[in-house]
């Protein structure tokens, strides 16, 4: 069993920053690519932000130039960083990741962590 929980939210003003982390924890397992969704009230759960092993990166149109995604493999954590917040970005994020555990390719879900901006 693989368990991710993430860290990091809270409530911001717009045009501020925030950073979110996301730990893995298990025994015996990998992590391929490893990424940020996030849920707004009444909306669809949307990508924000991957990276693979390799190290390759892609974010959604609308935090491309605000929001850096990036990986610390040697602690199994995965970050984002949040930069020029607006409203809109209002949402729990949820860290998301394929994982070979046991040799056999999974995907686990955080629990989330609530971010707020206020206008």
């Amino acid at each position: 069993q693989v368990q991710l929980v993430e860290s990091g939210g809270g409530l911001v003003q717009a045009g501020g920053s925030l950073r979110l982390s996301c730990v893995a924890s298990g025994s015996s397992f990998s992590i391929n690519a490893i990424g940020w969704y996030r849920q707004a009230p009444g909306k669809q759960r949307e990508r924000v932000a991957r990276i693979t092993n390799g190290g390759t990166t892609n974010y959604a149109y609308s935090v491309k130039g605000r929001f850096t995604i990036s990986r610390d493999n040697a602690k199994n954590t995965v970050y984002l960083q949040m930069n020029s917040l607006k409203p809109e970005d209002t949402a729990v994020y949820y860290c998301n990741a394929d994982v070979y555990y046991g040799g056999i390719p999974n995907n686990y879900w955080g629990q989330g962590t609530q971010v707020t901006v206020s206008s």
